[in-house]
């Protein structure tokens, strides 16, 4: 089955929440090079902050992507590619494991299932909000992080497993524990990509390398950097 992750390199997160750089617009956000455009945050999100963000962004043929962190959220727009749905594995409250998606079935005309997909999240950042959000349990061995990916995989069928350390760049040798886990499955992987350099490192591990804060830090020019670091990775393998 293909996916249209498969030939992604690199996803570039907007956060409804944050501003963009001064001087910049969405028109220079879409033209970083990035395959897809994910729209979500942990914090103050809305259906009105996320509609201005794909509505800004939905002219520029990028695919786009919501990524809600509540069911409250949701918001249905034909120019959504579609939907990635988190689902947190080593959550300690259940809550982000089934609990948040047996209210997302029940919103408002029902999910798009067409368009509907999951990511098995394996946060591990304690200090981030998503660890704090999800009361995730974030002291995982290698061995547990890559356990957790087979069993996202080969007892859940996950079509995405997501390392994510938000706000901190990651161990590259868990990383590549997880990669060597999974057969089929796209590996994600976001937290701390700030530059070419971190996003090359990253990508010799990850199939696709996720940036958020650096743009609404930083800026586009930044986040093109990220785009070169990782394309230029997966070509030199």
């Amino acid at each position: 089955m293909t996916t249209p992750w498969d030939d992604w390199d690199h996803v570039l997160k907007v956060d409804p929440d944050k501003e963009l750089v001064d001087g910049e617009t969405f028109e220079d956000v879409c033209a970083t090079g990035t395959d897809a455009i994910e729209i979500g945050g942990t914090t103050g999100m809305t259906k009105e902050k996320m509609e201005t963000v794909v509505e800004a962004c939905s002219k520029y043929g990028v695919p786009l992507y919501q990524e809600p962190s509540n069911p409250a959220v949701v918001i249905e727009d034909d120019a959504l590619d579609g939907y990635l749905i988190p689902t947190v594995f080593n959550a300690g409250d259940s809550f982000w494991v089934t609990g948040a998606h047996k209210e997302w079935v029940r919103i408002e005309n029902g999910l798009d299932w067409s368009r509907t997909h999951t990511e098995a999240y394996i946060v591990l950042n304690p200090d981030s909000s998503v660890a704090e959000y999800t009361d995730a349990n974030c002291d995982q061995s290698a061995d547990d992080v890559a356990a957790y990916a087979a069993v996202a995989e080969k007892l859940f069928g996950q079509e995405i497993v997501y390392i994510e350390y938000s706000g901190t760049f990651g161990d590259p040798e868990v990383v590549q524990t997880a990669a060597d886990a999974l057969e089929e499955t796209t590996l994600f992987y976001g937290g701390g990509i700030g530059d070419y350099d971190s996003a090359y490192e990253m990508g010799q591990h990850a199939d696709v390398v996720v940036v958020g804060d650096l743009l609404h830090d930083e800026g586009c020019d930044a986040v093109r950097e990220t785009v070169e670091g990782v394309k230029d990775a997966h070509a030199a393998d």
